[in-house]
């Protein structure tokens, strides 16, 4: 039943004749349960329940150009095959993007008692008036041991230990 319009000969102008344009003004012209047919023989299930016509013409649309245009190359479903394996491993709240630092931004942290403030540079960090090309080497000033600077000053959560990864 699919009606996938043809592959325009690329010698004629965009546009012209475009059999995708009419294949779309075509499947507009659809009942619902035309549209969900469409949909069975694009995807091979039914659609959503409450999919929403407008919703229905977009995915057969999608569906039809990423067969005539193709798809996504295989790389990029494995790298999103990935990141959805990572997701389903880890909390979401562990994809948070990453906090960008613009200069001129003070960092403050309290430190058994006493506040560290740290400013942000173009090209680096200030701490008690001397220059430093990155917050970890401020942390392990502070704490007296490595540190991850991103970490000490609340920028990026601090890893699980396994024994945390166990007992949640």
């Amino acid at each position: 039943m699919s009606s996938l319009p043809a592959r325009q000969d690329p010698g004629e102008p965009a546009g012209a004749g475009d059999p995708f344009k009419a294949a779309l003004v075509d499947l507009d012209t659809r009942s619902i349960r035309e549209l969900r047919a469409e949909w069975r023989s694009l995807y091979r299930t039914d659609p959503p329940t409450r999919l929403s016509r407008d919703l229905l013409l977009r995915g057969i649309a999608f569906r039809w150009q990423e067969r005539l245009q193709g798809g996504l190359s295989l790389a990029i479903r494995r790298r999103l095959d990935g990141f959805a394996a990572q997701l389903d491993a880890k909390a979401v709240s562990a994809f948070a993007p990453p906090v960008v630092l613009k200069p001129g931004t003070r960092l403050v942290r309290e430190w058994h008692g006493r506040a560290h403030a740290v400013i942000v540079l173009e090209d680096g960090f200030e701490y008690q008036g001397r220059r430093y090309p990155s917050l970890s080497g401020i942390a392990t000033l502070i704490t007296g041991t490595r540190w991850s600077g991103p970490v000490f000053f609340g920028l990026k959560r601090r890893p699980a230990t396994a024994s945390e990864r166990n007992d949640g």
